[in-house]
């Protein structure tokens, strides 16, 4: 080919991906076809000349990973899919956000092959994005030996004004130069323009000299219209080896249609005068629509024989490496299809024989250090409450600084971007992340959580200092409405163990749940080990919820807890039978487990017929009528927390075994009252 030959494949197929997006959003009726149109330069050059992937096998390990993170912007990520060889036909691209489509209003992973993760919410992919770095750079540590080079890709991601703007950015960003990862290389679509206008009125700052502030390798600005430019940009950056490298694209939102450079072309169709009129503009036919030339579909489909190449290089060489190193290959391809090593979970035996009262962030991190060295995936830490979570795992060294094969990651004060990496790390593979921090600042995580329960992604998030039981930091740290919310969350199961045991039982369904994140609540206090010899095992956590003691197998009162307030239930329920009530007691850790059991068992622990029943938790009452009824009692709080030592907290606030007796007398002495007395 000449030099004209391959400027006139460039300039056809940039304006293929252009027109792709434009007629899929057109027919739609709704979509943005401004970023596509202007961001198609910077997307095949990246996608023609350098992204190591295979078309045919989306899941292979050692691909690049790419992440649209302005998610608005799917048409260009769905005609660059298409045009590259993935299982995404043109009729695909016909039924953009259509029901039952694989072209979906933003990335949904799972949905389209080829989408590597749901982006959407500016700012997470990219967070996420640095996750997925992470978990490579983890990965090559722990896998790459004398030369045997199994793990050794890029992350790359288009991002925008929006993601810039986000708060999550500036702490995704700087964590991921003070951990240097010279792997990660972000293309900045800077084309001045968001949704309401010019960008200049609510963000007029560099964003070069930022992300140069916070140790990033900044390129640019370059024109992001010139693939050549654009080329030479990354190629730079991946000559970086230390730093994460950010290549500032200028570029013209809507590029070639009437309202190029304005808000206008941001968040809507072009109409069909303006679709006539872009294509006009730029040499392309209007009819017919979604028109592919047959030489730029022969260009791109060459992506198919490059990427079953590159795969099958890579095979020879774990061939090598797994005659080589059989233990190391062997737990690296389980690791990568998500598989537990036989007897993991033997490790919590005898674990908490001595019976001595235990907080149960305690018990969580003594479970956790005792999985770890078995689950050798297991990796994560906390927004620097390591020593106030437990979460640290002890002998098993530091991700960072000059280390990068330890477990333990360092955060940061970033909840917002630490759910994030672990959101990244999760959807690379390999890996199986862990967070924590105070369950007061789920707040700060809720986006990146959010976004892990709907791509069903396996990552645990440990929340400690659970309630009111924290005591004297007072209501600002004392979560009250936080278990609530999260359990509002579909496909987030939420945990709330009652004693050590019950924690350690917590991890095992953490790291069984392969179909979606999994909330681990811990408390500050210490809690009684229940002596399950008396009590019902701490297994019954698989189910969410089991009769942990009774004095009748026929009971006229339930009553039901989680968390350290499962004691309180207990002791009530116990007085209850000294007065001669017949008196079950539920744990009820999981809703979300507990609900999904059949319903043969649940009407086993909590039968229809009792209707006398009284739930006991230190948070908001609301949604426990899912359990007691609208006749039934729930002890808990109505308001916000206070700063006092914690068994004062419980008094004054009625939280107490008195009280859910009371509660409970009443409501049998009602159902006995004659009708109209």
């Amino acid at each position: 080919m000449t030099i004209t030959e391959n400027a006139l494949i460039d300039r056809n197929t940039i304006n293929a991906i252009r027109f792709l997006a434009v007629d899929a959003v057109q027919k739609a009726g709704s979509g943005h076809p401004g970023t596509p149109m202007g961001a198609a330069p910077m997307a095949y050059t990246l996608w023609d000349r350098f992204l190591k992937h295979n078309p045919h096998n989306p899941a292979w390990p050692d691909r690049d990973r790419f992440v649209l993170s302005p998610g608005h912007a799917s048409a260009l990520l769905y005609a660059l899919l298409h045009l590259y060889g993935y299982d995404l036909p043109l009729d695909e691209l016909k039924r953009f956000r259509q029901w039952g489509s694989k072209t979906p209003g933003h990335p949904e992973l799972g949905e389209t092959p080829g989408v590597e993760m749901t982006t959407g919410p500016l700012g997470q992919g990219l967070a996420h994005g640095v996750g997925m770095a992470v978990a490579e750079r983890w990965l090559s540590e722990h896998y790459n030996i004398h030369g045997h080079e199994i793990v050794d890709h890029y992350t790359y991601a288009i991002v925008s004004d929006g993601d810039m703007q986000e708060g999550v950015s500036a702490e995704a960003a700087s964590i991921a130069a003070s951990l240097k990862l010279g792997k990660l290389i972000y293309l900045y679509d800077d084309n001045d323009v968001q949704l309401t206008g010019p960008t200049e009125p609510g963000f007029a700052e560099k964003v070069a000299d930022r992300f140069g502030v916070y140790g990033w390798h900044v390129i640019g600005p370059i024109d992001g219209f010139d693939p050549d430019a654009v080329e030479a940009a990354i190629r730079e950056a991946r000559a970086e080896a230390e730093r994460p490298s950010l290549i500032v694209c200028k570029t013209v939102i809507g590029y070639g249609s009437p309202e190029q450079a304005t808000s206008g072309v941001h968040g809507d169709p072009l109409g069909g005068e303006g679709v006539r009129a872009a294509k006009m503009a730029l040499g392309w036919p209007e009819e017919p629509t979604f028109f592919v030339p047959e030489d730029v579909l022969e260009h791109t489909r060459r992506a198919v024989e490059r990427g079953n190449e590159a795969e099958s290089a890579w095979r020879e060489r774990f061939d090598v490496y797994r005659r080589e190193h059989p233990e190391e290959a062997a737990r690296f391809e389980a690791e990568t299809r998500g598989e537990l090593p036989e007897g993991w979970d033997t490790a919590f035996e005898g674990l908490f024989a001595d019976g001595e009262p235990v907080a149960t962030r305690d018990a969580g991190g003594k479970a956790l250090n005792a999985l770890v060295g078995r689950v050798h995936a297991l990796t994560g830490g906390s927004a620097d409450l390591d020593t106030s979570t437990k979460t640290t795992i002890t002998g098993y060294g530091d991700f960072g600084w000059g280390e990068y094969c330890g477990h333990n990651m360092h955060f940061g004060v970033r909840e917002h971007a630490m759910g994030s990496i672990a959101g990244g790390m999760a959807v690379h593979g390999g890996v199986i992340p862990y967070t924590a921090t105070f369950l007061t600042f789920a707040d700060y995580m809720r986006p990146p959580m959010r976004l892990a329960a709907l791509m069903g992604l396996r990552v645990a998030y440990v929340f400690t200092h659970d309630s009111i039981g924290l005591g004297e930091d007072g209501p600002t740290h004392q979560p009250i409405e936080h278990l609530m919310s999260l359990r509002a969350v579909p496909n987030l199961t939420v945990i709330r163990p009652a004693d050590a045991t019950e924690a350690a039982e917590s991890w095992r369904a953490a790291l069984l749940n392969t179909t979606g994140p999994t909330v681990l609540v811990y408390s500050r206090q210490k809690l009684p080990v229940l002596d399950r010899g008396a009590y019902a095992p701490a297994h019954g956590l698989q189910k969410g919820g089991y009769v942990l003691w009774e004095n009748d197998a026929s009971p006229e009162v339930i009553l039901m807890g989680t968390g350290s307030e499962t004691h309180v239930a207990l002791e009530a329920g116990q007085k209850l039978a000294g007065e001669g009530v017949k008196a079950r007691v539920v744990s009820l850790p999981s809703w979300e487990l507990f609900d999904s059991q059949p319903e043969e068992y649940r009407e086993s622990v909590l039968p229809r017929a009792v209707r006398a029943r009284v739930a006991v938790e230190a948070g908001i009452t609301l949604g426990w009528e899912h359990y007691v009824g609208l006749d039934g009692a729930v002890v808990g709080m109505r308001g916000f927390g206070a700063s006092a030592p914690a068994p004062e907290l419980y008094e004054r606030f009625g939280i107490t075994a008195g009280h859910a007796a009371e509660e409970a007398r009443a409501q049998l002495a009602a159902r006995k009252a004659p009708a109209g007395g």
